[in-house]
């Protein structure tokens, strides 16, 4: 597998900015920069530490994200090169600007460069029965009905090309004609085979021409059968044994990609929708990961055969299951993390870790919940739940500092100048980012029904607006807490009794740790502390022009129930180690797939000119290990932060 490596790094922490607020940071500063109240807790704040703002230190930003609603829906510049990236993350967010203030730990920060190559973060899936997931297994299990693997080599790519447009009707033919060379009952039956195995929705049958036999494929029932046999209630019409489980479950070990992108590749070369794959979460692109996936009826021989066509990703420990995977229903991932070049001594690393195992670090929503351009996408949630669509509308058209591909720059320009969205629309070449569908959408129905305009953008995409916002209010009020009351559970918080959250009562303090204490995503159906957070709650909504007591939208997918987010995460099975090493292109760990290939572990100086952090460590489902990776090296993790500095690891 091709190893994408990543230059390395030098980044200092960058001084505090001099430029003036904006209004939303004015807004959050009346709220939070209150006269610090007396801690009641009975704990010593100076375990509570402010963001450090001189102290040298070096990072790459990363995540790994449970939900697909952690995808950056402003990415539409993805490709863009270094310098216009680092142009624009100067108009981007630093974490303060979300709210991400404060750190748990006493021990002092480090340096420490992440992802110097992207096999220096690896991701294992948990899934609901506790098994982490692992590529160990190439293996096909045995089936009497599968076909030979003759099957995927006996047609030529000319035929494949030719049954791939038959089946999806890019031309007028209504039949494709395959000659079989050697003539035997055998070739045939296997040539029928592989037509129907591997193009679903065409029929086959043999036939004389000219003293020759010919193949030939063609569609049984029209285009209404290839719709149907292409769905997942019913991908194929083909016999499936009934002994067999429906589902093919398998391992996906992947590099580079995320999730929706290896499904994507998978069903384009299966010749299938991406809706018969289902999954436990999304894993995050620049890393290394390994997750279960499960697939409709498509056979585990199917799946192998593409492990010697496929790059950056393979498949294995494959099996038949009655049941698809649902999101959600995971325990959550095993982190295996490198920091190289490191310059924390070995008590400061002892210090960090023993905290981050011991107390763990503040459950913050990670920077790339909330966009990474100008215009964060908490404020288009904001807008959203105003009933502002002429401002969520705005917000996402508008001309914004900053880089951007040239055609985006040429569509917000030709929008701001004639507010005609097929004017603007003509400037986009890829119309499936937000600013193309949005556009669509006011082309097919008008400037006065901005609601259904937005409507065509994918629910999922609608909605990480609206949570981005609940994300941006829940770690303000989570940095206010902790600041006022510290590390110990205080009257008037909340903790979950099942799934119901309850206030702690005076006589009931001490049967709770910080690590019991929960807090409230806006909603109509949370109740919220009843100490002075309940109150900075109300606070801020009302200065973002919002009722805290009336979170009910007139558009029902736009109300929010709430929900209820632990403020301290402690991670799970954490170990670390230092080691040395001269080589920065040398791995410090084995994968996966460099097991599967009996590649040898690396042989590491024992005086190097370098040393490393290995760390490991279990977290739950959507908690982000950037949060866990900033408490041990006491820095700002985003990515304006890093990019005014050093923009080499985009190259």
């Amino acid at each position: 597998m091709e190893t994408v490596e990543v230059n390395s790094v030098s980044l200092k922490r960058p001084r505090s900015e001099d430029d003036v607020a904006n209004a939303d940071e004015i807004k959050r500063q009346k709220i939070l920069e209150k006269p610090k109240a007396e801690n009641n807790s009975g704990q010593s704040i100076e375990n509570v530490t402010e963001q450090p703002k001189d102290t040298k230190s070096e990072i790459i930003p990363t995540e790994e994200s449970e939900e697909q609603e952690e995808e950056e829906l402003e990415d539409s510049d993805e490709d863009g090169d270094p310098e216009s990236f680092a142009d624009m993350m100067k108009h981007g967010l630093t974490e303060s600007d979300v709210g991400i203030t404060k750190f748990v730990s006493s021990h002092k920060g480090f340096s420490g460069i992440l992802k110097e190559r992207y096999s220096d973060f690896v991701v294992h899936e948990i899934g609901k029965d506790g098994r982490v997931s692992h590529l160990d297994d190439f293996s096909v299990p045995v089936d009497d009905e599968d076909p030979s693997e003759e099957t995927f080599t006996v047609l030529s790519d000319e035929d494949k090309q030719r049954l791939e447009e038959l089946q999806l009707f890019k031309n007028k033919e209504t039949s494709v004609a395959i000659e079989v060379i050697e003539d035997t009952k055998e070739k045939r039956t296997i040539i029928h085979q592989a037509v129907k195995s591997l193009f679903p929705g065409l029929e086959t049958k043999t036939e004389d021409r000219d003293g020759k036999k010919y193949i030939i494929a063609y569609h049984a029932a029209g285009k209404k059968a290839l719709a149907k046999v292409r769905t997942a209630t019913d991908p194929r019409k083909h016999s499936w044994p009934k002994s067999r489980g429906s589902y093919c479950h398998f391992v996906l070990y992947k590099e580079n990609k995320d999730t929706m992108d290896a499904i994507n590749v998978l069903s384009k070369f299966l010749r299938v929708k991406p809706n018969i794959f289902s999954y436990m979460g999304t894993k995050d692109k620049r890393a290394i990961t390994v997750q279960e996936i499960a697939v409709l009826r498509i056979t585990a021989q199917r799946l192998a055969h593409l492990n010697k066509c496929l790059m950056n990703f393979k498949l294995g420990n494959f099996s038949y299951k009655n049941h698809p995977l649902k999101l959600g229903e995971l325990q959550g991932n095993h982190f295996t993390v490198v920091l190289r070049n490191i310059t924390g001594t070995d008590e400061q690393i002892e210090q960090a870790m023993h905290s981050l195992r011991e107390i763990g670090f503040i459950n913050y929503y990670g920077m790339q919940r909330f966009g990474t351009t100008a215009v964060p996408t908490y404020q288009i949630g904001r807008a959203i739940l105003q009933n502002n669509w002429n401002e969520v509308m705005d917000l996402i058209l508008k001309p914004r500092p900053g880089a951007e591909k040239g055609y985006l720059v040429k569509c917000r320009e030709e929008w701001a100048k004639t507010k005609d969205p097929a004017a603007a629309l003509k400037k986009l070449p890829v119309k499936r980012c937000v600013e193309g569908q949005l556009l669509r959408g006011l082309l097919k129905y008008g400037m006065k029904n901005i609601i259904s305009a937005f409507g065509i953008i994918p629910r999922n995409n609608r909605l990480m607006y609206i949570h981005s916002y609940q994300s941006y209010v829940w770690n303000n009020m989570v940095s206010k807490r902790i600041e006022e009351y510290g590390l110990k559970a205080v009257p008037g918080d909340l903790v979950l009794k099942g799934a119901t959250a309850v206030h702690i009562e005076e006589g009931d303090v001490d049967n709770y740790t910080i690590h019991d204490v929960v807090m409230p995503l806006p909603g109509f159906d949370v109740i919220y502390p009843k100490h002075k957070i309940g109150e900075a709650y109300k606070e801020m909504l009302v200065a973002d022009n919002l009722d805290i007591n009336n979170m009910r939208h007139k558009i029902r997918d736009y109300s929010l129930s709430g929900a209820y987010r632990k403020i301290i995460i402690r991670p799970q099975n954490v170990n670390w180690e230092v080691v040395a090493y001269d080589d920065p292109k040398i791995p410090l760990f084995t994968t996966d797939l460099d097991k599967l290939e009996g590649k040898p572990l690396p042989v590491l100086p024992t005086d190097g000119k370098f040393r490393a952090l290995k760390m490991e460590f279990s977290l739950p489902p959507s908690t982000y290990a950037t949060m866990a990776i900033r408490e041990v090296l006491k820095m700002d993790t985003s990515i304006k932060n890093q990019t005014q500095l050093n923009t080499t690891w985009l190259r």
